[in-house]
């Protein structure tokens, strides 16, 4: 093996131990992961909004968004569920420089994982202490997850991840919502058979032990764009798309058929102003058919501070690293609209 050994780092349950959550923590997820459960089971009608910075680079600036979150949220829960984006593994597209909070605490210094898996627990932990929020992480290194999975709420699985046998079957067993985004080349039979796989039992080797699960029936679809071979960037979350989804769905098997519609990536070609036309279209889909409604459990959605993004050795306080977000004002209104909205559906 050609690596080098840097240091041993804590297991998940070593961390756990070591930081443990307060019982005003546990309480909290446990009462949300079955409002959560509620919604896409459709006990529940609200719209979910998993929403927040592509990346959760600096503890400040996210802290600071979601307060403000939290204090919108209580104007919309009777319509609206936020389940806020904490991405702490995200890094940019091509594998190098800046990996997520997980690697760089401080995507100023050099990596350093030991204070990184600190730093991401104590992150969510105090979301949830000072918002009441539990969030959102992508599962981009499926033995990571357990460093969190006490705290969160969803967890995505990325267009590039969704064909992995591990991400897969490691969704099958986090005991939360897992959402499958379609490939990158858009093939939905692809994202459709990793939903099959999530929801099945399934046995495996996992951080060093052989594990069984029962499966996860609340694994679902995310649409989220796609690139053809010239990397041209084509939509998925049309009214035509969206009906698509309900038939491959009624051929499955599968148990709570439900969609998040991702607003950025392809779906926008990352052309960040576009996520709030996007999203209005997809609640004009849910007005004019039920069976859409029924699908449709939410938007997905890229916003910070600060519209935009930034070089990472940029210094413009909750302006994103990676992708470009929405800024605060925007979000703010957004949120607002897709309110009203919530009243003139079928």
């Amino acid at each position: 093996m050609d690596m080098k050994k840097i240091q041993e780092l804590p297991t998940p349950e070593d961390l756990k131990k070591e930081f443990p959550l307060p019982y005003k923590v546990q309480k909290i997820k446990k009462q949300r992961d079955q409002e959560i459960e509620d919604i896409f089971t459709g006990k529940d009608d609200r719209l979910i909004l998993i929403i927040g910075p592509c990346s959760a680079d600096r503890e400040d600036a996210v802290l600071d968004y979601m307060n403000r979150l939290a204090v919108l949220q209580e104007k919309v829960k009777d319509k609206i569920f936020m389940i806020p984006r904490v991405y702490t593994n995200k890094p940019r597209t091509k594998g190098v420089g800046y990996k997520g909070m997980l690697h760089q605490p401080d995507p100023h210094s050099k990596e350093d994982m030991l204070k990184g898996i600190i730093a991401i627990r104590k992150l969510h932990t105090d979301v949830v202490t000072q918002t009441g929020f539990t969030c959102a992480e992508e599962m981009l290194y499926p033995e990571n997850h357990a460093y969190l999975s006490d705290l969160l709420g969803y967890v995505a699985i990325g267009a590039r991840s969704v064909e992995n046998q591990q991400h897969r079957i490691v969704a099958s067993g986090v005991g939360i919502p897992a959402g499958m985004k379609n490939p990158t080349g858009g093939d939905l039979t692809v994202m459709m058979n990793s939903i099959v796989a999530a929801q099945a039992d399934q046995r495996f080797v996992y951080r060093g032990w052989e594990v069984q699960t029962d499966g996860n029936p609340l694994a679902h679809a995310i649409l989220r764009g796609y690139v053809d071979k010239f990397n041209h960037a084509h939509a998925n979350y049309h009214y035509e798309d969206l009906m698509e989804l309900i038939h491959l769905y009624e051929k499955s098997d599968l148990k709570n058929p439900a969609c998040i519609v991702d607003c950025n990536h392809s779906n926008s070609n990352k052309q960040y102003l576009e996520q709030i036309r996007i999203a209005k279209d997809v609640m004009h889909s849910r007005s004019k058919s039920e069976d859409i409604k029924k699908l449709v459990k939410g938007l997905m959605i890229e916003s910070y501070l600060e519209d935009g993004n930034q070089p990472t050795d940029g210094n413009v306080y909750g302006k994103s690293i990676t992708d470009p977000c929405l800024g605060w004002d925007k979000t703010e209104q957004l949120i607002l609209d897709l309110y009203e909205l919530c009243d003139s559906e079928a």
